[in-house]
């Protein structure tokens, strides 16, 4: 395979049992569209699937169910009323500082005091460092609270308690054999927890501590519910950001976190919003928080210090949040040309040593990339060529950088396999980052190469479209269409729904916009379907007046269709094949 275009896609499309789906249709007055993404997800019994479109808070899990959570919630509750300074160390992403965020506030709210670190992603780099213990021990701090890493911070943890700092650790993060000697270590992954939902973000579990210490605080189920729907919705930014499943738990907080941005009162939300292209009022997406507002919040601990993104939710001053997030903004355009030069770079590489089957696992290296931007430019090339990948930037005899994986590989385990290789690592299934002596790059790439190639076939490479079930072009309208996204919030574990649409009609050529996308119109059983083709421009002389296809489509919400009046979705062409040709 090349650098230019991919090999063609595998689909995926479901024989769905019919009565189960006649069953919903019945059962919860809907369409078969609806219906059929159902059945195929699980959802075949009418209670469930119920419960699934209409999420309730109050289905959100005990506290208590984290193992250690009743040390941590009273130790923090001893640290408020001791009126003891709290040190919150956290991460540079939007999940990290959204953690530090959530428990700043409670803190607040329940009369104490904490301040906080976040590491700067370029000087100090990931997860705890003793010298930030040193300092908080001078200046009197006598509890840390680790948010979205600690988990294996053994080394910084011990050096804390022998300083006599007790250490609360909350992480979602994969833990090692070893788990740091903490007086609690909340994390649903750690291997003696049975928190029956695994999936939380690390600002998941920092709002689970916070539950658990408004319980402690004997604060009215009034104030609870009202401070519980305020910060779901910096939950939700977390959540949707650092990639974790909508399902189970998070699907709860993400649907009402997202559905309060309609009533924002914080400052900092209100202009993130604003820079972001957001009316007063409009509550976002999962996907526009992923696309539109999550690379805003990233951007600081990108390109410059992500203590920005915490003083932006927190202050109260309008004139200064205002000019936090258009820094924000600003840093965010100069993110997307780093990472376009970056990805440029790689790309005229891989033309010159075209990348082939003999290449599983993908290492990349360059002098003086921005480690800020290297871990969307793996994403990037990961969509490009569907195998893992790592980019690396070299500086000062160390290469460090992010990693991105593929459904069947898992990265965290390919870096164990191989750590003799790091100074550091960490992450997990679909996402890593490591340092290491430049010296290594070769023998990493070799190594990991190979690990890679044991593990995975040529068939992996290739994109897999998976789809929910077949439509025809007579059951979409406004009705049916809108069950359809009432399934939100999509994102991971939860994607948009993808229809097949069996032997359509191609009745005129395809109209091209901006040379690289497309306007593609199908024809079915006698109905009309206009879709929106993104960057299916070179694919423009497949698609002839007259052929017969089938095609894979997926339907997503349309605000500037439905402003001008048209219906409040568009339907988005995703792969297609020819059947016949006129």
């Amino acid at each position: 395979m090349i650098a230019g275009r991919a090999k063609p896609a595998r689909w995926t499309v479901p024989v769905l049992n019919e009565d189960q789906v006649l069953n919903l249709v019945r059962s919860l007055h809907i369409a078969p569209p609806a219906a059929r993404v159902l059945a195929h997800r699980g959802f075949t019994d009418p209670e469930a699937a119920r419960r699934f479109l209409r999420p309730s808070i109050d289905d959100l899990l005990e506290p208590w169910l984290l193992k250690d959570m009743r040390e941590a919630a009273a130790r923090l509750k001893l640290a408020i009323d001791r009126k003891e300074t709290v040190l919150l160390y956290g991460d540079y992403d939007v999940d990290g500082t959204c953690s530090v965020v959530i428990l700043s506030k409670a803190i607040e709210l329940a009369g104490g005091k904490a301040r906080f670190h976040v590491p700067h992603r370029l000087k100090e780099g990931y997860g705890m460092r003793p010298e930030v213990i040193d300092q908080a021990a001078k200046e009197g701090v006598s509890l840390v609270v680790s948010v979205d890493t600690g988990i294996r911070a053994l080394e910084v943890v011990r050096h804390a308690t022998a300083l006599g700092i007790d250490v609360i650790v909350t992480d979602h993060h994969l833990p090692e054999e070893q788990l740091p000697p903490a007086l609690a270590v909340l994390n649903p992954n750690r291997p003696d927890c049975g928190y029956p939902d695994k999936n939380l973000c690390g600002a998941g579990v920092a709002f689970k501590l916070v539950q658990a210490l408004m319980a402690e605080l004997g604060w009215t189920p009034e104030r609870v519910r009202r401070l519980e729907e305020s910060f779901l919705k910096i939950v939700a930014l977390a959540t949707v950001a650092d990639v974790v499943p909508l399902q189970g738990e998070n699907r709860i907080i993400v649907k009402h976190g997202l559905a309060g941005f309609r009533n924002l009162r914080n400052p900092g939300l209100r202009a993130l919003m604003a820079v972001s292209g957001f009316n007063d009022g409009d509550p976002p997406s999962a996907g526009q928080v992923a696309f539109r507002i999550a690379p805003r919040i990233n951007a600081a601990g990108r390109m410059a210090h992500a203590e920005d993104v915490i003083n932006l939710f927190l202050t109260d001053n309008v004139a200064l949040a205002r000019e936090i997030a258009e820094r924000l903004h600003g840093l965010n355009h100069e993110r997307q040309q780093t990472e376009a030069e970056i990805v440029q770079l790689i790309l005229e590489e891989c033309e010159r040593q075209p990348v082939t089957d003999a290449q599983a696992g993908l290492v990349f290296c360059g002098s003086g990339w921005h480690r800020g931007v290297l871990g969307i430019v793996a994403s990037r090339l990961v969509e490009r060529f569907c195998r893992p990948v790592f980019v690396l930037g070299e500086e000062g005899g160390e290469a460090s950088g992010s990693g991105r994986s593929i459904a069947p590989f898992h990265l965290l385990d390919a870096l164990e396999s191989v750590k003799d290789l790091f100074r550091r690592f960490g992450g997990h299934r679909m996402a890593a980052g490591l340092a290491m002596d430049s010296t290594g790059v070769e023998e990493f790439r070799r190594r990991f190469n190979q690990y890679a190639l044991e593990r995975l076939t040529p068939e992996d490479f290739r994109r897999h479209v998976e789809v929910d079930g077949s439509i025809d072009l007579r059951e979409v309208n406004d009705e049916s269409i809108g069950e359809v996204l009432a399934l939100a919030p999509f994102g991971a574990g939860n994607p948009y729904p993808q229809f097949a649409v069996i032997g359509a009609e191609l009745p005129e050529e395809p109209a091209v916009i901006k040379d690289k996308h497309l306007r593609v119109r199908l024809r079915q059983n006698g109905r009309s379907l206009v879709l929106k083709a993104w960057n299916f421009g070179d694919r423009a002389e497949e698609l002839r007046a007259g052929s017969r296809v089938d095609a894979i489509i997926t339907f997503e919400e349309d605000p500037y269709s439905q402003a001008r009046g048209y219906a409040p979705w568009s339907a988005q062409l995703k792969d297609v094949r020819v059947r016949e040709s006129a």
